[in-house]
């Protein structure tokens, strides 16, 4: 099954009265339980691609489809809702609301959704155990190292149990070691879930774990490698 498909995908934007290209024409694919890789440098246009497939941005040309829904013929209300319910983030600054608790964190996409408090508390401590945090429920973020928040932020993806997550430079702020933990962690759970991940790095790390990586640059793909 098809999870996102760009058909000649096209981004601008506009500063200081240029436009910038971000994508140009991008075309690809990506099917249920890859665990994949955009790379390229800065300012390739990985980030802006991860930005459209999870609806958090809109397209300025060509089609984007996600689950087989093309985004460009949704409300923002239909938008919203995809989001919320189908696709989990990742992101390098960890967002994480600092007056909660780790587990108030966690719970919070299924809290915004109207699930059972009993539930929330049930599916919370199924993804502590996943993201290696037993015991460590109660703590607030400032507690924690940055190894330890990303994975707070891998369980809060995971809660809703999304059929896609996307991971922007989710290694970008770890030493080596912990980010080698982080993606063993996201490998597992693909492997055993089945989730599907996309991430964009500019880390060989995260190449090297990638079953698949797409290379960008300037806004278009290069090349391709499959492992």
């Amino acid at each position: 099954m098809t999870v996102v498909k760009a058909e000649n995908l096209v981004k601008d934007y506009g500063l200081n009265g240029t436009t910038i290209h971000a994508l140009q024409g991008v075309n690809i694919e990506f099917q249920s339980g890859e665990f994949s890789a955009i790379a390229g440098p800065s300012g390739s246009g990985k980030s802006t691609f991860l930005h459209l497939a999870g609806c958090l941005d809109t397209l300025s040309g060509g089609a984007m489809s996600i689950g087989g829904l093309d985004v460009s013929k949704l409300s923002k209300r239909q938008l919203a809702l995809l989001r919320r319910n189908s696709i989990g983030f990742i992101f390098q600054a960890y967002n994480l609301i600092p007056v909660l608790s780790v587990e108030e964190n966690i719970g919070f996409p299924l809290t915004l959704l109207g699930v059972d408090k009993r539930e929330i508390r049930e599916r919370t401590e199924i993804v502590l155990k996943q993201a290696g945090l037993e015991g460590m429920g109660k703590r607030r973020p400032k507690e924690m190292s940055g190894g330890q928040q990303q994975r707070v932020a891998i369980a809060r993806a995971l809660i809703k149990k999304p059929a896609l997550i996307l991971a922007d430079e989710p290694t970008a702020n770890l030493d080596s070691k912990t980010g080698h933990e982080i993606l063993e962690i996201m490998l597992r759970l693909n492997q055993e879930e089945g989730t599907t991940f996309i991430f964009s790095t500019h880390d060989s790390m995260v190449m090297e774990f990638a079953r698949r990586v797409v290379y960008i640059r300037d806004g278009r793909v290069e090349r391709e490698e499959w492992k």
